[in-house]
């Protein structure tokens, strides 16, 4: 059986999506669409650069779906490949936005309006420097835990992204990362701190998630197919109403990555496909179990390929 992921933020790069855009009317509509949506030319961004505006937050979140749906709705109608039977559909972060999008559960529109608003609401919601995100390797998540509780006092630090074995993002203030940094380098662990805006996925990220709720709860939600897997909880999730509230607490929440591959693996899933720009997600399977097919969709040469 099948899955099918949609990769976050930090896979976005000039140009991505370019091949499929030049060739394929159905990608140019896809880009439109989020143009006319967001008031401003979100495409030429995506194609063109600057690259310093395309990393903004506000920005790289609709970006990134938006080559994801593309490069989706292209394999359907012009490659006739329908990855609609897939068992489940997952993204990492934002990137489960464009599975809702792809599953038929929410709108192009309302994804590019909602993704837009999160960015910006997770963009204000601490001042500039005030918190951190370091990526930790070669620890289990019990270690890290253990490691995080000896700061409790230093401030906030908590795990965002539990993305593999081995690798696990930890987002929180700044002087609580820095200590932890100091930790891991006097116990020869490696930790490296990430080039981000903010400190995303931690309890710091309170008030984008209060400035969210409205926004996400007055959108119209239809019932995923196929379903769709949740960051927040690592299960399958096709409930209209829960979805919407596992949004919002996502912005908040660990984004429990590992967990949600190995619930898929152990439904029966051998083959994982990638769509969208990049290949961070394929890598991290791969660490996460070694004997299931992945392969990755983020140009034409990859669909030859393939």
């Amino acid at each position: 059986m099948q899955a099918i992921l949609f990769p976050g933020q930090g896979s976005q790069y000039v140009g991505m999506g370019s091949d499929f855009y030049k060739k394929f009317d159905a990608v140019k509509k896809v880009f439109k669409t989020v143009d006319d949506t967001l008031g401003f030319p979100l495409s030429k961004l995506i194609l063109d650069g600057p690259e310093e505006e395309l990393k903004l937050t506000q920005n790289t979140q609709p970006a990134i779906m938006t080559v994801g749906v593309s490069i989706f709705n292209s394999l359907k109608e012009n490659f006739n490949i329908n990855l609609s039977e897939s068992k489940f559909f997952a993204g990492h972060s934002l990137g489960e936005y464009t599975a809702l999008v792809c599953s038929g559960s929410l709108s192009l529109e309302k994804a590019a309006y909602l993704l837009c608003e999160r960015g910006k609401a997770m963009q204000e919601a601490v001042r500039p420097n005030e918190g951190l995100m370091i990526a930790v390797l070669g620890m289990t998540i019990n270690e890290i835990e253990n490691e995080i509780k000896l700061l409790s006092t230093k401030g906030i630090c908590e795990i965002a992204n539990d993305n593999s074995n081995g690798q696990v993002v930890v987002s929180g203030t700044k002087d609580a990362i820095e200590k932890l940094n100091e930790n891991l380098k006097k116990n020869k662990k490696r930790g490296i701190i990430l080039p981000v805006s903010a400190p995303f996925h931690c309890s710091l990220m309170k008030e984008a998630s209060e400035k969210m709720k409205d926004k996400i709860t007055n959108v119209d939600f239809l019932k995923p197919n196929p379903v769709i897997i949740s960051n927040v909880t690592a299960q399958k999730e096709d409930n209209v109403d829960k979805i919407k509230s596992l949004l919002i607490d996502q912005i908040t929440s660990r984004v429990r990555w590992r967990e949600s591959v190995d619930y898929m693996i152990k439904n029966k899933v051998t083959n994982f496909v990638e769509i969208g720009p990049g290949k961070v997600l394929s890598g991290l399977v791969k660490k996460i179990n070694k004997n299931v097919k992945i392969s990755n969709i983020s140009s034409l040469e990859d669909v030859k390929n393939d």
